[in-house]
Parts: structure tokens; sequence; C-alpha cells
């Protein structure tokens, strides 16, 4: 049997296993609107954080975070390794607020709080995103992993152009199938299956390019890895860097706040969950998988600087490569389902929130308010068809791509995240602040950012040299302030009431706060390990103040563990009793 024979044979095997488990598992979920758009809010927390995990983790993580690795440096790890302080604000304050008004989709939530029109506004950014950049990024850079796994081009003889689109539409096409009749739980299901499978495979790169590295030995790989050009392990990026150090406290916040608070196709699973206290774990959970990135994701990219230099054709070639040289042929087949899993999963999970969005902020509230359930699911898969379609067309674009995939899609994820996280946390924390207020923040913030980001360069010259996520910090401020402005000057003539009206259990997790503690003190591990004091020290693997620095550490999160501990106890118990007497 043929390499590729093999590769293919194994490949589909391990797919068709995911997929005849996920059938049998999601069979007969998808009869109603919440079966189908919510996973009959029934999924638990190990489900949660498996889909969270897959639907975040594609192979355009895999291909533009190592990309940027084998570029610079650790810099670009602050978007994953911060994620979980966003984790933290979804599942101890924006989820009890969504699973408590029973809330479908987010712009549901802002019709609740502002009115319809922010409701349509909000989609419409939504969408623009979705079928323009995220969906687009998700297909090329999965369409990219294939190419160089396979040499599609040399197989078919075929040019490169003309491989991407195949590849990208064949993928496309099998992964648009599975989302519009599968549902939120089939996919949910796969995700963590496929999830399991990526983060075994995941840890196999970086062992086997380490012992690459050293020859056949993986304590040599190592040692070369962190003493030779020790400076690409440094996670502190500096000004010229894509991502600065201090960008990290500034407008990274609300875009990761976006992301994982109010990003559709995220929250959507915690949105089906069967109580509170399973959410708060999946999305807790998720927070861990975050904080793995940087090995699954980045070390492999600066491996490859060593193995390869840095002559690579571009820099989102680094990962296929490696995958190519040095994967074990016995594993090919299984490595390629679960990144094809990968791929599918984030473009399912867009699929699906999309097509959700459509039919319950569109179609409904627009169109048809009296629509059944059947109607529903329907309109929902013409719409996802066609939406799939779009993309088919925009994803090979993005061979145009000067500077790597992963900085052009954070740019443009910049039109629409900030003014989503700041509508929705202005709308929590007022009472007073009407649509109108809302409206204006977004029209201003697509106009402002575009001409900042490029349009003062392509009209008229001007260079605005500020980095972008400073820039959208920037907005943030400005935009709340508009609101608040509006609010002074034209407050809601009744102040706002969230109406308690959840159709699952409350009772929030009991290890909640205590989970919270941990995940905020492995982010801070992270920056020392990846920092000057850490592996990137160039005199030796690590300095000195490595180890005092991560002893305070340790004795800070005991501390506020035995703090939180201590006061959450009581304080949870009170919220059981309050929770089972309102029953």
């Amino acid at each position: 049997m043929s390499g590729i024979t093999y590769t293919l044979l194994t490949c589909v095997l391990f797919m068709g296993l995911v997929g005849f488990i996920s059938y049998k598992k999601s069979k007969g979920s998808v009869n109603d609107s919440d079966g189908y758009f919510l996973a009959g809010r029934g999924l638990t927390g190990g489900f949660i954080a498996g889909s969270l995990l897959l639907t975040n983790l594609s192979a355009e993580q895999l291909i533009g975070l190592n990309g940027q690795a084998y570029r610079t440096n650790l810099s670009n790890m602050a978007w994953e390794v911060t994620a979980p302080l966003a984790v933290i604000v979804m599942a101890l304050i924006l989820l009890p607020k969504y699973l408590g008004g029973a809330f479908s989709t987010l712009p549901e939530f802002l019709s609740s709080r502002f009115d319809d029109g922010v409701r349509r506004y909000i989609v419409l950014l939504f969408m623009l995103g979705y079928a323009f950049v995220t969906i687009p990024s998700v297909l090329y850079s999965g369409a990219l992993a294939v190419l160089k796994l396979f040499d599609v081009p040399s197989l078919l003889g075929i040019s490169f152009e003309s491989s991407v689109w195949l590849v990208i539409w064949v993928i496309g096409i099998i992964g648009a199938i599975y989302a519009i009749f599968g549902g939120l739980k089939a996919v949910a299901i796969s995700d963590t299956l496929n999830g399991i499978g990526l983060l075994v495979i995941g840890m196999i790169i970086p062992i086997v390019g380490l012992i690459a590295l050293g020859d056949g030995s993986l304590t040599e790989g190592f040692k070369t890895l962190t003493t030779e050009n020790a400076d690409k392990l440094n996670a502190i990026g500096g000004p010229n860097d894509s991502v600065p150090f201090s960008a990290i406290f500034t407008g990274m916040i609300f875009m990761n706040m976006f992301y994982w608070g109010t990003n559709q196709y995220v929250i959507q699973r915690a949105l089906g969950a069967k109580n509170l206290a399973e959410g708060q774990k999946g999305v807790l959970f998720s927070g861990f998988y975050k904080l793995m990135v940087p090995i699954l994701m980045m070390i492999p990219g600066v491996i490859a600087f060593h193995l390869y230099g840095s002559g690579l054709a571009t820099v989102d070639l680094a990962y296929p490569t490696m995958v190519t040289n040095l994967m074990p042929a016995l594993l090919s087949g299984i490595f390629l389902a679960v990144l094809l899993g990968a791929v599918f999963s984030s473009f399912n999970s867009l699929l699906n929130s999309a097509a959700t969005m459509f039919a319950l902020d569109v179609y409904k509230p627009g169109f048809k308010p009296n629509a059944t359930d059947e109607q529903l699911i329907k309109v929902s898969k013409w719409f996802g068809t066609i939406l799939a379609l779009v993309s088919f067309f925009i994803s090979p674009m993005l061979m145009n791509a000067p500077d790597g995939l992963w900085d052009i899609i954070r740019k443009f994820t910049g039109f629409f995240n900030i003014p989503i996280i700041a509508i929705v946390l202005v709308g929590i924390a007022s009472k007073f602040i009407p649509p109108l207020g809302a409206k204006i923040a977004v029209i201003f913030h697509v106009v402002t950012y575009y001409m900042l980001v490029w349009g003062l360069n392509q009209l008229f010259g001007i260079e605005i040299t500020m980095n972008f996520i400073h820039i959208s910090a920037i907005l943030f401020v400005i935009e709340v302030g508009i609101m608040i402005v509006v609010g002074i000057i034209r407050p809601l003539p009744e102040a706002y009431t969230f109406r308690d009206n959840p159709k699952v259990d409350m009772v929030p997790w009991k290890f909640a706060i205590p989970t919270a503690i941990i995940l905020l003190s492995l982010i801070v591990f992270s920056y020392i390990v990846f920092s000057p004091i850490g592996l990137a020290y160039e005199n030796a693997i690590v300095s000195g103040w490595f180890f005092g620095g991560t002893a305070i550490l340790a004795a800070v999160t005991g501390l506020a563990l035995w703090f939180s501990m201590k006061k959450w106890d009581r304080k949870y118990e009170q919220v059981v009793e309050q929770r089972y007497n309102e029953l």
C-alpha cells in the first residue's frame, strides 16, 4: 500500500468513526429549534469545553501562530494566553445573564436591552465579519495545510493557485453538509472527539521536532532551543512586534472579551448548557486549553526556524513543512483527520451560528413572527448554504496577505469586535442609555477604524504608526463615552430592568472562583516561563530570577485560594438555599 493511500484510508476511517459516534449521540435531537440551534439545552461541561476548544483552535492557529513564531518570537501568544481572563468574565458575569434570560443569540439579548434596531446592526456586523474574514480564513488555512501535506499541485499537475481553489471547495462542501444537517449537538460531539485527537497529535509535533533538532536526543534539542537564538522564546513583545507587551493591557483585553463573551459562534455552546454550573465548568475548562497553545502552536514554529533557517517561501509554511518532514508515517492519516476535523469544526460552528442568527434574529422577528420550528430550521439551512458558497469565492483571495494570515485576520476582526463588546458591557452596566447611543457607536467605529488603520494612508498618504490593538482600545473608550453622553442627553424614559426567565437550573458551580484564581495564576506563570528571566534568558536555560518569581507567584496563588474558599463557601451555601427557596 502506498503512503498516500494509507494516509487517506486511515484518515477516512478516523473521520468515519467520529461521524458515526456523533450521529448516534445526536440522533433525534434536532426536531425543534432548541434542539437544532442549542443542542436541546443539554450540553455538559466536558462537551462545551471540547467544542469551544476545537471551534477556537483551527488550522488558522496551527498555521498562523506557528508562522508568526517562526517569523518573530512568541509575542503573538498573548492572543491565546491572556484569553482566560476573558473566559473568566464570560463564566462569572455574562453567562449568568445569558442563561438567566434564556437567550438563544447575543443579538436577542441586545434586542431585550436596547431595541430591534441595535439587534439588526449587530447581526449585520457579525454577518459581514463571518462572511468576509472569519470563515474564509478558516478555509484558506485548512487548505494551505492540506496542500503542503500532500503536495496537491504535483499530484494533480495543476498550479498552486488552482490547488488552493480546489481544496477550499472540497473542504467547504464536506464541512457545510455536516453543519447544515447536523445541528449544534452533532457539532459539539464531533468537536470534542476531534479536539482530543488534536491535543494528542499536536503534542507529537514539538516532541519529534526537538528530537530532530537534537540529532536524535530530546534533551539536546531542548537545550539547543533554549540556548541558541533564545530571543525567539520571548513573549514580551517590543514596540516593533505585532503584539507589543503593552497591548495586552489595552485593546487585547476587549478583543478577547468580545471573542469569549459575545462572539455568537463561541458562546452558542455555552448557551446550550444543561445548567449554569455545567456552562461555567465548560467555559472555565476551555481556559486551560488556551494556556497550552504556546506549546502546541508556537514552539513548533520556533523549532522550524532552528531546523530550516529563515528561508521558507512564506512564514505560513513553517508548520506544514515540519509535519511533512517529521510526522511519523503511521500517524499521518489520523493527523490529517484531526486537522480536517479542526477546520470542519470552526467552519461548521461559524455556519451554524450565522444561520442561527439569521433564522432567530432576522427571519423570525422581521419577516415571519409566527414561524414554526420546522420553518426556522429550513430557512437556516438555506442561509447556511448561501453563506458557504460566498465564502468559497472569498477564501482564495487570502493568498495575497503579505505578512501572513494571522495579522490580516486580527486587523479585519477589529471592524466588529470592539463596538459589539462595548455595547454589551454598557448595556449590562447601565439602565438609562438608549438604543440611539449604541447605533451611533457602531457607525462611528466602522468609519473611524477604517480611516485610522488603512484609510488615511490609502486616501491621503498619512500613515498612523500606532499599533491597531492600541487604536482599538482608544476607540473602545470613545465609543463608551459616546453612549454615556447620549444617555445623559436623551436617557430612556424608564430604567431598564433585566427579566429573569431561565430555562435551566441557575445554581452556579461551587468551584468557579477557585478555578478562576488558578487560571489567572497560570497566565502570569506563562509569561514568567516565556520571558527574559525564563526560557528567553540568553546565558542559560533559565535565569536565577525564574525560581524566585515562581515561588512568589505560588505563594500569592495559595493565599488567594485560601481566602476565596473561606469567603465563597459561606456565600455559596446562601446562593444555593436562595435558589431552592425560589423553586
